[in-house]
């Protein structure tokens, strides 16, 4: 193992068990829920997932910002890069507090649109209000996350996010049995943990700021930067979030099983995802440092070796889901159909891994360029041609494992349309900035 590949490890392990601890916090959450009442799980699950959007949507906060500040790192400008994760701080705590208004005012009309019983709508209602607090705070966490990896430390943050998992778990139990405050218990404890990791971190930043003499006063120039900045790489989450959400309105409407099938394949699909795109946040990170630096040589050097892990990764990854889906199928589900139908979804999504881990690992590069703009469009040119291919599954009565083909079609479009980037030379831009 070489130097460079020591230092994807350095980066990509902590990255890694940072990204699991947030599917670890839901399943902790749901856990908890789940014994108070099926009404009150159902309510979990609508209000997390319009939790999750509003949060998933603000990605680029730690992106951008990951690149931006590893720009600034690799030109040696260390005062600079901390000036720059301070006005992704700005930006982040005004989006927070923007979409925490908009949330308490229009909760009950976002629970409404997915046609929940009373009951849950009441407490998912709840749910949602009490959360809204939270998301400048996990915005935050967001911000400051971004700006630790520009830094090359993903260690901190997996340190806090494991630290979170374990109060927030210490949390809910207490508030949701030991006060009796039933699902807003939970609400509140998850609140409170994120809100816990996101003032550490800030906390982090601030006191690296201020070491290296960085300005701590809102920048209005530098907000509107790092905004302008995040635009392209919103356009590229909507696309995947897009593509996602077509996978599953057509399985659901092949049918409970297949519906069923589905779920469980995309939940281990996701799993597999974490650890592709543990080595994403190391590109991001490795890439905005060398061509901050200037030295486009060693950006394609370290971009070839991410992309062999990337393929390794997605390799190692297929034969698990294919070698394997007999020994962890039946832990999902008893019904012979939904097995033998998730088998040979499984199948097919291990053949893709593979393309999967190179998409992974490009995407992370380029967005580590500061290639926004190319991947927004390049999400587009995708999700347009992907949306017949799964329409067609449903149009033509074909079943779950024609989508799941028709799905590996959307990551081979974005594979070719990532590949072709690499190879030339618009997104190798030197300097501090872009």
């Amino acid at each position: 193992m070489g130097e460079q590949d020591r230092e994807i490890l350095r980066l990509a392990v902590p990255a890694f068990f940072a990204l699991v601890s947030e599917p670890l916090m839901l399943l902790a959450d749901s856990a908890i829920v789940g014994h108070l009442g099926t009404p009150q799980l159902a309510a979990l699950g609508v209000a997390g997932t319009i939790l999750q959007t509003l949060v998933g949507v603000c990605v680029f906060l730690a992106y951008g910002t990951t690149s931006a500040v590893a720009r600034r790192i690799g030109a040696g400008d260390h005062k600079g890069a901390l000036a720059q994760g301070i006005d992704g701080l700005w930006l982040a705590l005004l989006l927070g507090v923007v979409l925490a208004l908009l949330g308490l005012a229009l909760a009950p009309q976002a629970i409404a649109a997915f046609d929940p019983s009373p009951e849950v709508a009441d407490y998912a209602v709840t749910y949602l209000r009490i959360s809204c607090f939270g998301i400048p705070s996990m915005l935050l966490l967001l911000a400051a996350t971004g700006v630790l990896r520009g830094l090359q430390d993903t260690k901190t943050p997996m340190v806090v996010a494991i630290t979170a998992n374990l109060a927030n778990i210490g949390l809910n139990v207490l508030l949701v049995y030991g006060l009796g405050l039933n699902i807003a218990g939970s609400a509140l404890g998850t609140a409170l943990a994120q809100t816990g990791a996101g003032v550490a971190l800030v906390v982090v930043v601030v006191r690296g700021a201020r070491r290296d003499g960085a300005k701590l006063r809102p920048d209005r120039p530098g907000i509107l930067a790092s905004a302008q900045m995040g635009v392209p790489l919103i356009v590229r989450t909507l696309t995947l979030r897009a593509a996602i959400i077509l996978l599953t309105f057509v399985a659901t409407a092949l049918g409970t099983t297949s519906v069923a099938a589905h779920q469980v394949a995309f939940t281990l699909w996701s799993f597999l995802a974490l650890a592709l795109d543990a080595i994403a946040i190391a590109a991001q990170a490795l890439t905005g440092r060398a061509l901050g630096a200037g030295d486009v040589a060693g950006t394609r050097t370290i971009t070839r070796r991410m992309m062999w892990w990337g393929l390794f990764s997605g390799v190692i990854g297929g034969l698990a889901l294919w070698g394997l889906r007999d020994v962890y199928v039946p832990w999902f589900t008893s019904d012979p159909e939904v097995r033998r139908t998730l088998a040979a979804i499984l199948i097919v999504a291990a053949l893709w891994q593979p393309v999967n881990g190179v998409v992974f690992v490009l995407d992370g590069v380029l967005i580590g360029a500061g290639d926004g703009k190319y991947l927004a469009a390049a999400g587009v040119i995708a999700l347009v041609l992907y949306v017949p291919l799964a329409l067609a599954v449903l149009w033509l009565g074909g079943g779950i494992v024609a989508l799941w083909w028709a799905f590996g079609g959307y990551m081979l479009l974005r594979f070719l349309t990532l590949t072709i980037r690499e190879r030339r030379d618009g997104w190798l831009v030197t300097g501090a900035t872009r």
